[in-house]
């Protein structure tokens, strides 16, 4: 099978310009097939606020009420996103940018109202993914880069996380190839002391796992992360990588740097 990545970049690095400019060229330079999944949280906000629009959150999470969803679709979906097609059209790298509304490559359900409603957010399911559309893409050698953005199939575009817009593709492609996804993450891996940035557990799997939160060595922050990792193994993909964005070349290698998670 013929190996994609499905590389996830975060806030940290697309707000800042210096950041993004060299983690484009890095990306750039990975061999193979590739996509690239992005939100770009800050940059609405601040726009947000130019417009006199207030952000509100609940438990860290954005509520999406009408004028959000358009402020966020403007923004992930045309302005970082074309941005980064950009940079990446100047580097060599045949990139298209896509939302999940674009040929309706990833459906979503708007999230059911509970004790909270967090208006127009999307939830995924991998089995809806259009993986023939993306299969034919990257079989033309293009790029596509994911702004955080699905939608409904009734005219209205849901706000979705970026991590599960990357795993939810992960998974869809596995079928068809060896997938490797990375979290490019603000720290430069798992560390076995959050005080040391050097303390990075270089590969965990599934028994390890299990000794260490027995143990309880992981701090309370990664530990979703990790178990959203195996979700992925356990569906189909082959292995997940949490490093540093400034790593990304060595982590599309077996000379990893960061915490490759594996069975």
């Amino acid at each position: 099978m013929e190996q994609l990545f499905v590389i996830k970049i975060g806030g940290n690095v697309i707000d800042d310009p210096e950041k993004l400019r060299g983690f484009l060229q890095t990306f750039a330079g990975v061999k193979g097939k590739k996509i690239l999944v992005h939100g770009g949280g800050k940059i609405a906000t601040k726009i947000g606020q130019q417009l006199g629009m207030e952000p509100n959150y609940h438990q860290g999470r954005r509520i999406t009420d009408d004028q959000t969803i358009d402020l966020v679709t403007m923004v992930y979906g045309g302005l970082v996103n074309k941005k980064i097609v950009a940079s990446l059209q100047a580097l060599q790298v045949n990139a298209i940018g896509l939302t999940g509304a674009d040929a309706n490559v990833i459906p979503a359900v708007k999230r059911p109202v509970k004790e909270v409603d967090f208006g127009w957010v999307g939830d995924v399911h991998d089995g809806l993914i259009n993986t023939v559309f993306l299969s034919s893409l990257l079989q033309q050698d293009i790029t596509p880069v994911f702004a955080a953005l699905t939608h409904d199939g009734q005219g209205h575009m849901l706000n979705t996380n970026a991590d599960t817009i990357a795993s939810v593709l992960a998974v869809a492609l596995s079928a068809a190839f060896e997938v490797r996804l990375i979290y490019c993450f603000e720290k430069k891996g798992v560390l076995m002391d959050i005080e040391n940035e050097d303390s990075v557990i270089g590969q965990i799997d599934q028994a390890l796992y299990q000794q260490l939160l027995t143990d309880k060595k992981l701090f309370e922050g990664i530990i979703p992360k990790i178990d959203n990792a195996f979700a992925a193994i356990h569906s189909g993909v082959k292995d997940v990588l949490i490093g540093d964005s400034n790593d990304l070349y060595a982590n599309t290698t077996i000379n990893t740097k960061g915490t490759l998670i594996h069975l």
